[in-house]
């Protein structure tokens, strides 16, 4: 039961910080003009993204512009575009596992450990997903803070930490909180799976013929041997009379005296255990 929640909390958070990480994608809010020093008043704001880049004015315009060249852009933009968009195929695949490998869905219900091992692997996904979203967000906070605090920078140029940064930082860390409990869950349902199928196999007659060793072993296995006398009385019977059908009419006579003396005869009663199971 502890495992189910752990994989329905794991799954909600990979869901939540995929779902933070797609908007931190595609927002152009990665960085925001500073208003410093002679750019203290100004009446144009612009954004920067790893798209577009936009500009606010204060008449309430609202203009973006996408990136004409992606091969024109700059190295480090280029890496933090493939590396967002690989977080979120990752975290989509990871989504659609953790779905058929959790416990309270039906698919892959007979496959035994399989299931919690493509929970698993869900797991494994949403960490990785959430490593590779967290490393453009913190080279790009780096580089921002840099150029900040360079002095040759003209205060016109310099730019502050914008909301998708935080965005997908935090949208980072829960990725990788919600695939360490998934992973987590997968551990433990693999050792609860195992016990239980332990104890399931481990069952069996109360009282096994040849377990153990030595003089109470036999004993045991002498004590279960039954013969029951009624069915040898029916067998020499049966015997008796299948004699008696095969000879012929001249004999019957003979045949009928046999079948008398056979079954008034008592059976042998070698080998039976008074102290046996009726």
């Amino acid at each position: 039961m502890a495992s189910a929640a752990l994989e329905l909390m794991g799954f909600f958070l990979g869901l939540l910080g995929m779902l933070g990480t797609m908007v931190a994608t595609v927002l152009p809010y990665w960085q925001i003009s500073a208003h410093i020093g002679s750019n203290i008043v100004t009446a144009v704001a612009n954004m920067r993204g790893l798209w577009m880049e936009c500009v606010y004015q204060s008449t309430g315009a609202f203009q973006c512009e996408t990136y004409n060249s992606m091969l024109a852009l700059s190295s480090d933009l280029q890496a933090s575009r493939a590396l967002m968009v690989i977080s979120l195929v990752l975290s989509i695949l990871a989504i659609a596992m953790a779905a058929l490998g959790m416990q309270c869905t039906l698919c892959l219900e007979g496959a035994g450990s399989v299931k919690s091992r493509v929970a698993g692997a869900s797991g494994g996904m949403f960490l990785t997903a959430g490593f590779l979203s967290l490393i453009p967000v913190s080279w790009t906070t780096h580089e921002v803070v840099q150029t900040f605090y360079r002095p040759n920078v003209p205060s016109s140029m310099k730019f502050e930490l914008g909301e998708c940064l935080y965005v997908g930082l935090a949208s980072a860390l829960i990725s990788m909180l919600g695939g360490g409990m998934l992973c987590v869950s997968c551990c433990e349902a693999q050792d609860g799976g195992g016990g239980g199928r332990g104890r399931r196999h481990a069952g069996g007659y109360p009282y096994p013929v040849g377990v153990g060793g030595g003089a109470g072993a036999g004993a045991r296995a002498t004590s279960q041997t039954y013969r029951n006398p009624l069915l040898q009385v029916g067998g020499a019977n049966a015997a008796s009379r299948g004699q008696a059908l095969v000879r012929g009419t001249s004999h019957s006579s003979q045949s009928t005296a046999h079948g008398v003396q056979g079954g008034a005869k008592k059976p042998a009663t070698a080998g039976y255990d008074i102290t046996g199971y009726v």
